[in-house]
């Protein structure tokens, strides 16, 4: 049986323990069901009982949101889950200081958009400094939806003069070819996703204008061969399922005064049995070009429901296994 502990942790001068232990304690209350233990605030000081081991991931989880507050971010619960995420991953508060978001806010129409792992944060001032950025990784790491911020900020600082959203039209175990409607009708629910994330940052009305002026435009990828896109921020979506002929068609799309961002999961390729994939074979080819910058995102990046990082996991785990299962058949 764990030994009970108590251990007072006294907070540094200047921490906004309102921001601290959130409205109504609701980051308080987050730590408590994370790590069993039960967490009271007294003035300047939170008190922390329970096991031993939980206490003292619950001080370095404290000890870790104070360094965060420390560089100018204010505490939000999302930033609470992630840092109680990444504790429990065994990893220190040092981790946790790298995700202070300095002066990476995106300011959308809608919303405040910022980094909330450190992975997000290199990601972000990745995008920043380089004209063509590869962000690969899992589901729900904030790929898309970052660059898709960066982009729409961009527009509305007239950075650039417009933004184009492209996506492959690559059926993932569906049969979509025969929807009603025309070719535009057809290939808008590979693009919904993308709809989806802009409306998230533009009023509809104003998204939908943006849209009609072509200063935003969503549209297949293979809608972009010929073309020479200049002053433009362009996102490829999905890059997993681009073909090798499509990556190369895309690269070379670039014009001058643009920013590209590919984006993709190489672990979901849904293309043909035999066709390669132009997001695994990019890596190789474009590796030592100065001005290119790859940045790469784990299952510890995963911000939507904490159920989705274990999902990935999961399927990590299985994936494994079943490897291995092949490779013991081929050596019998």
């Amino acid at each position: 049986m764990s030994k009970v502990a108590l251990l007072k942790v006294k907070l540094r001068e200047g921490i906004d323990t309102a921001s601290l232990f959130g409205s109504r304690d609701v980051h308080l209350k987050m730590i408590e069901e994370a790590f069993g233990i039960r967490v009271s605030a007294r003035g300047e000081e939170v008190l922390l009982e329970g096991p031993a081991e939980a206490v003292r991931g619950g001080e370095r989880l404290i000890g870790g949101l104070t360094a965060m507050m420390g560089e100018g971010l204010a505490l939000r619960p999302d930033d609470v889950e992630y840092a109680i995420r990444t504790v429990q991953g065994g990893e220190d508060s040092a981790a946790l200081k790298e995700t202070g978001r300095g002066n990476l806010e995106i300011s959308t129409a809608k919303r405040l958009i910022v980094p909330k792992s450190p992975t997000q944060k290199r990601y972000l001032e990745a995008i920043r400094a380089h004209d063509l950025v590869l962000g690969i990784g899992p589901a729900g790491t904030g790929k898309t939806y970052l660059a898709m911020a960066t982009a729409v900020a961009s527009l509305c600082r007239r950075e650039v003069s417009r933004i184009i959203l492209a996506r492959p039209a690559v059926e993932a175990g569906e049969k979509l070819g025969y929807l009603p409607g025309d070719m535009i009708a057809k290939v808008n629910p590979y693009l919904r996703p993308l709809y989806d994330a802009l409306y998230d940052m533009l009023d509809l009305e104003r998204a939908n204008r943006l849209i009609e002026r072509g200063e935003i435009e969503i549209a297949p990828l293979a809608f972009m061969r010929g073309r020479t896109l200049n002053d433009s921020f362009v996102i490829l979506d999905e890059a997993q399922n681009a073909t090798s002929e499509q990556m190369m068609m895309f690269l070379t799309r670039l014009g001058f005064n643009s920013k590209a961002v590919v984006t993709g999961d190489i672990t979901q390729v849904d293309l043909p049995q035999g066709r390669v994939s132009g997001l695994i074979e990019v890596r190789d080819i474009l590796a030592e070009i100065p001005g290119i910058a790859f940045v790469y995102f784990s299952e510890k990046d995963v911000v939507r429901h904490r159920l989705v990082q274990e999902i990935i996991k999961a399927y990590q785990r299985h994936s494994e296994k079943h490897a291995h299962r092949k490779a013991s058949k081929r050596t019998d």
